[in-house]
């Protein structure tokens, strides 16, 4: 079982599991300190540097975090045959979670202050926003990532006394003791009024997508009324055929026929694409705005992945429209952001994958709200279908979906971790979605990811040199 597994254990055993990804955010932050100071303890002895002198400890961090990363296998071995470890615990006492890091490298005095000197720094902060562009010192362990643990905590309604790190029996050991009762449980719905005046003053979608809706839910309209209507539009006529002659559908010859083309993708697979197209119309498609650009990019292979994922692991030929314009869809919240604070975006995005936590966790903090919710109110908004709206709004939490919609939104989930992954490791995936997906083999998931990301990348710059050519 992964530690974070355990750690929704707890949780759900004392009816908390909404602060799951907040915890695991500061559980992970502790381990990820406690293996610094590891591996800074076998670098600093192969350097034959010492920890306590000030000039050796300048000498060494300058080089410590290049040279480790670099080659990170290399320190962990040696670590282990130092006899050093890492060992978390979890305790419930009169509905008092306590979590204790423990490793076998003694802080040292220095280090222990640059700690504390953190939290007091963080008391400063209002805000995330306000912690993320001010100017840290990120070569320690205990650098940013500490401060953003004490506005997670304050988030939860707790204050930097939950934490504490100190010297107990030779080992140094990282506590957070959370009083459940204490927490706040609430879920962050109030925006702030710039971005909700924005999302209600989005236009709806063009006219002749609100026609070939109309035409769509008609039982009696003919395939080639539907051509005609979708023809009007050459942006849309050439998505569709580039849809169609993709991958995805594998015709053993390519298809320039609009009535043929309709008929291959189906009508509701049609009806997927306009909410797709449409948004994609109203929001931009990111040529003014890189970061915007980059979302769409990531949810082009998002969809991609959860396509082959239903498909070929799930075998459900039923849920394939679904998560496919799902995995299109699902960061529209994050557009809509990006288009009024690229900036903020990018650097929530950077944190949050450095870290291997949601960014819904951080943009609760820095903006009221996190972009799921952001792209479910405008989903609502633009009358898109409950499955999407459901997986727009649980993308990052399947299992709080609606059942029926389960499925589709866990596929969507697991294709989105599979897209930010890029060769990490598996460990970060909710093994609970795995589960409900019926993947009992990360080795396997981890095979065909790679399948995918290689196949997804040939298609790609296929159809890049297509529409430069």
């Amino acid at each position: 079982m992964q530690i974070e597994e355990i750690l929704a254990t707890f949780l759900g055993e004392l009816d908390r599991d909404i602060l799951k990804d907040s915890i695991a955010y500061c559980l992970r932050e502790l381990t990820t300190n406690a293996k610094k100071a590891n591996t800074k303890r076998v670098y600093f002895e192969e350097k034959q540097l010492s920890l306590t002198d000030d000039e050796d400890y300048r000498t060494g961090m300058t080089t410590f975090k290049s040279e480790t990363l670099d080659n990170i296998a290399y320190w962990l071995e040696k670590q282990e045959k130092a006899g050093l470890y890492i060992r978390v615990s979890f305790q419930i006492q009169s509905r008092e979670l306590s979590i204790k890091v423990a490793n076998n490298t003694q802080i040292t005095r220095k280090e222990q202050i640059r700690i504390y000197d953190r939290i007091a720094r963080s008391r400063a902060f209002r805000s995330l926003e306000e912690a993320m562009t001010a100017v840290l010192d990120d070569s320690e362990g205990a650098g940013l990532g500490i401060v953003i643990l004490v506005l997670m905590l304050k988030k939860l309604g707790l204050d930097e006394d939950a934490f504490d790190i100190d010297v107990e029996n030779n080992e140094t050991i990282a506590r957070l003791v959370i009083p459940m009762d204490r927490t706040k449980v609430e879920h962050l719905s109030t925006m702030s009024e710039e971005l909700a005046n924005h999302i209600q003053s989005l236009p709806q979608f063009p006219e002749s997508i609100m026609e070939l809706r109309t035409l769509l839910e008609d039982p009696d309209a003919e395939v080639s009324a539907i051509a005609r209507a979708l023809s009007k539009d050459p942006a849309l006529t050439a998505d569709l055929l580039r849809t169609v002659n993709s991958a995805r559908y594998m015709l053993p010859r390519k298809m320039d026929n609009v009535v043929e083309a309709v008929k291959v993708v189906g009508l509701r697979g049609l009806r997927q694409m306009l909410f797709s197209y449409g948004t994609q119309r109203v929001l931009g498609d990111g040529e003014d705005n890189s970061v915007s650009r980059d979302l769409w990019e990531h949810s082009q292979r998002t969809a991609f992945y959860a396509y082959g994922i239903a498909r070929y692991i799930c075998k459900r030929k039923d849920i394939l429209d679904d998560v496919y314009v799902g995995g299109i869809l699902h960061d529209m919240g994050k557009i809509v952001f990006s288009n009024l604070h690229p900036d903020t975006v990018e650097r929530i995005r950077t944190f949050s994958l450095n870290r291997g936590i949601p960014s819904s966790v951080f943009e609760e903090m820095a903006n009221g709200i996190d972009h799921a919710e952001v792209g479910a109110q405008l989903a609502r908004q633009w009358n898109f279908p409950d499955v999407l709206v459901q997986t727009i709004r649980h993308h990052h939490a399947p299992l709080k979906a609606q059942p029926q919609f389960r499925d589709v939104v866990a596929t969507v989930y697991l294709a989105n971790e599979l897209a930010n992954m890029h060769g990490e490791t598996y460990e970060l995936i909710d093994g609970r979605v795995l589960r409900v997906l019926r993947i009992d083999s990360t080795d396997r998931l981890r095979t065909f990811a790679e399948r995918l990301q290689n196949q997804y990348d040939t298609e790609y710059s296929t159809l890049t040199r297509q529409r430069n050519d």
